[in-house]
């Protein structure tokens, strides 16, 4: 590596990270197939366990899912297939909490993450621990970042206003 120069590695790593989101997300799509369930669920689903609970409102809004059709539709069928539940906030009866079901979910989709956990568990015991610490702030940094850019892009003017904006959630 000390014959490559710097632009070179940065270019290397932006190919390598590319080829990571695409593949992750083409991943996910293939684990919530197998797993008989639609992507957005897989991801709605995954959200709440990560975040914790949230309003259907806040759901819609960490998705970029319409707060109507779409992420009731989303609420229903996770709910249908037990992976979630709708509980009544203890304060304000009015407002309802979208609560993950971890287990049954783990039940659902643990059989395919176990699989891949493994191979990664085997390709970081040949890793150093410094290795890992680097690998693990790279990709919480990179969440970060996709996060932030997920937001900005749902405000953001098109460069070019002839290109039609997709409607949300469909």
């Amino acid at each position: 590596m000390s014959n490559t120069n710097r632009g070179e590695l940065v270019g290397q790593m932006g190919l390598a990270m590319r080829s990571f989101m695409a593949h992750a997300v083409l991943y996910q799509d293939a684990v919530a197939r197998w797993a008989g369930l639609h992507a957005t669920d897989l991801q709605c689903a995954g959200l709440l366990l990560l975040e914790g609970p949230m309003t259907p409102s806040e759901l819609a809004a960490r998705t970029g899912l319409t707060t109507g059709g779409a992420v009731t539709a989303v609420i229903d069928r996770l709910e249908k297939a037990g992976l979630a539940a709708r509980t009544r906030d203890e304060t304000d009866r009015r407002r309802v909490h979208i609560v993950p079901n971890a287990e049954a979910l783990l039940a659902r989709v643990g059989p395919v993450y176990a699989r891949i956990g493994a191979r990664w568990g085997d390709y970081l015991e040949g890793l150093s621990n410094d290795q890992i610490a680097l690998a693990t702030d790279v990709l919480n940094h990179a969440a970060a970042l996709n996060r932030e850019e997920v937001d900005w892009l749902r405000t953001a003017a098109r460069p070019d206003d002839a290109i039609p904006r997709p409607r949300r959630g469909r």
